[in-house]
């Protein structure tokens, strides 16, 4: 593997019913075009080798000995090949007939897999032909001049770089119990299913929602294909899907009902894959007895540079357009669920929030009134306070009050210049330096003034931090990094435009739609250094730490799947084309390792705040990490890259 993906392709080839010498040449084609494609894993459709819908002429002698002649001349094909390839063909043993995948790699047999679960209904009618692997007695015999064992044995197939995959037939994913199940569990990585399915009225959605299922839940790479166009129409109609799934996403699909072979390719994750599995402990207790047979592969010849050849997404965070409101309204219900409990449990109807005018105090303050409006609790009870300081800018400061008046809180304005400068004289700080000490002295003040709020007013501190600055570290130790209960921590700042613009769409926030809309467009920033002359923001967090949108695609798979820094930016390059060249990736990314590491004391004392997406930076949750471990390897690896 190189970066963790192996290349794979669901195969539909032309066929003529029972011409095997018609469907060997098809094959070949497609073998021929994948290896060209450097393609390491083919998977054909079941029966392919002789049609599916050969019916009662699967008695016939003459077409069981041509196609393991077939199978003979795909051998003699393949030799020199490294690719690995799955075809669907009739085997006769001990005086069974199976229906079975061969495995193939460089001329060589590497090993047969019979179907196990035999459809006999409505349409089907298998048993009449061919037997279950269940009603096999581990048999010896050869095939297409290999010797071979064939048995009801699960059987995995290992490259020599590590990936396992296992294979099963059509039926079997439809069994309760599939064999895909014992393969997974055993250690497969990706499972190909050749398969035959015909195509009736919802037919389709339901298998497509199966095999995704079936791949989410076994946590593995799947590869789906069926037969199609050149099958028999007498009784029905065959689609021929492709579709390639990783851990329930579809990563390539191809067109039913296309009159021409298709040849679909995708690159599978296998790392991303054992990263979900390591992280899932019911998967690893669930593997407890699981066996199959191994059977090694030839080297897959992978000398050729590698490029990668699958979308990713630049913004992992987001959710997809189809289904955004959904996923806004149970983000901002998760928020809402965590403060309310919080405020029952206390009892208590106040909240103190810092108002700014920027993005993370205008969605605590949202949220807080959605809580206090379920609650059925008074809007007076949530005290909104700006407190403005030596960066603060008109348009921010509008922003706020316009928010607090039109949401019908109650406000306060609390300036902070004055402490602050007679805080400069009592540590003896010279004011005109403008370094951590000017700046977090603010945040600092800002922070006692809500706290001192809160106990006199017996409310509670609703923190506004997010989950892109707990990552960076981007937060005033004891200041703005301290509250009662965070409602934004498990959100990422990329997120929050999303959820404010969201809600700037709903009628009950209809009033403050263009004061939403504002604070979205307006520069990041804390605000704690002076404006320019013209009053504009001048201390730009993006300009200062780097962009968010970087830094959240970096926490993405940072945290999410352990990804180390080489592969980020690979990913990184693939996801943000243009956006960004390589020397600025480089740089923002090197950024994040070095404050990720160094930041984890802020982390370790978070807090309490719900968990809302796959990732957490919750020292109670799902990130524990030593506050004083080393960077020098992720520095190093950013320093080569």
């Amino acid at each position: 593997m190189k970066y963790g993906f192996i290349k794979v392709a669901a195969a539909v080839p032309a066929v003529k019913v029972a011409d095997v010498d018609y469907n060997v040449v098809e094959m070949e084609k497609l073998i021929a075009m994948a290896d060209s494609e450097h393609v390491e894993i083919v998977c054909f459709p079941e029966l392919c080798m002789t049609g599916y819908t050969c019916q009662d002429l699967f008695k016939e002698q003459l077409l069981l000995n041509k196609a393991e002649e077939g199978l003979m001349r795909l051998l003699e094909f393949t030799r020199k090949m490294d690719i690995i390839c799955v075809v669907g063909l009739p085997v006769q043993a001990n005086g069974l007939l199976l229906n079975c995948a061969a495995v193939i790699q460089d001329g060589t047999l590497l090993g047969v897999v019979p179907k196990t679960y035999l459809p006999n209904y409505n349409e089907f009618y298998e048993k009449r032909w061919f037997a279950s692997a269940q009603d096999l007695n581990p048999t010896s015999t050869y095939l297409a001049g290999s010797a071979i064992t064939l048995s009801s044995e699960p059987k995995l197939f290992q490259t020599i770089d590590g990936v396992k995959f296992g294979v099963e037939i059509c039926e079997d994913v439809w069994a309760p119990i599939p064999p895909s199940n014992q393969l997974t569990m055993a250690g497969a990585d990706i499972v190909f299913n050749c398969s035959a399915s015909n195509e009736l009225i919802g037919k389709h959605q339901y298998l497509r929602s199966l095999l995704a299922q079936q791949s989410a839940r076994t946590l593995s790479g799947y590869v789906y294909a069926s037969c199609g166009f050149g099958e028999s129409t007498q009784d029905v109609v065959y689609g021929g899907n492709a579709i390639v799934f990783e851990n329930g996403k579809v990563l390539a699909e191809g067109e039913r009902f296309s009159f021409q072979p298709q040849l679909q390719t995708a690159q599978i994750d296998v790392e991303r894959l054992r990263t979900e599995r390591q992280a899932n402990t019911t998967f690893v207790n669930a593997q407890r007895g699981a066996h199959a047979q191994l059977i090694m592969a030839k080297p897959i010849g992978n000398d050729h540079p590698f490029e990668l050849q699958r979308t990713v997404d630049a913004h992992p965070f987001i959710p997809q357009d189809n289904d955004m409101a959904d996923s806004c309204e149970e983000i901002l219900n998760i928020q809402t669920a965590g403060l309310a409990k919080r405020l029952i449990h206390t009892n208590c109807q106040h909240v103190v929030v810092g108002i700014s005018g920027g993005l993370d105090s205008t969605l605590a303050l949202l949220v807080c009134v959605r809580t206090f409006d379920k609650l059925g609790y008074d809007r007076k009870g949530i005290v909104g306070v700006t407190m403005p300081g030596f960066g603060t800018t008109d348009r921010t400061h509008d922003n706020a009050t316009s928010l607090m008046q039109s949401l019908g809180i109650s406000q306060m304005e609390i300036p902070i210049a004055k402490a602050v400068t007679q805080h400069f004289k009592d540590i003896g700080h010279d004011a005109a330096i403008h370094d951590a000490t000017y700046e977090n002295s603010q945040a600092r003040e800002r922070t006692q003034i809500l706290m001192d709020l809160a106990n006199k007013l017996g409310a509670l501190v609703v923190g506004t931090g997010d989950l892109s600055e707990l990552a960076l570290g981007w937060a005033t130790y004891n200041g703005d990094h301290m509250s009662m209960y965070g409602v934004n921590g498990g959100i990422p700042k990329t997120l929050i435009q999303y959820l404010i613009r969201y809600m700037a769409s709903l009628p009950v926030f209809k009033a403050q739609r263009d004061t939403l809309i504002d604070v979205i467009d307006t520069p990041i920033s804390p605000e704690l250094t002076p404006a320019d002359a013209e009053g504009n923001i001048q201390q730009k967090t993006e300009d200062l730490v780097g962009p968010y949108e970087l830094h959240d695609f970096f926490l993405y798979y940072f945290l999410r799947f352990g990804f180390r820094p080489a592969k980020i930016f690979l990913l990184a390059q693939a996801a943000f084309g243009q956006a960004y060249d390589k020397d600025t990736i480089k740089k923002w990314l090197t950024t994040f390792c070095r404050r990720f590491f160094s930041q984890q004391f802020k982390r370790s004392c978070l807090p309490d705040g719900p968990k809302v997406g796959s990732v957490s930076l919750s020292p109670r949750g799902d990130w524990r990490m030593a506050s004083d471990a080393s960077s020098a390897l992720w520095l190093k690896e950013c320093d080569e890259l």
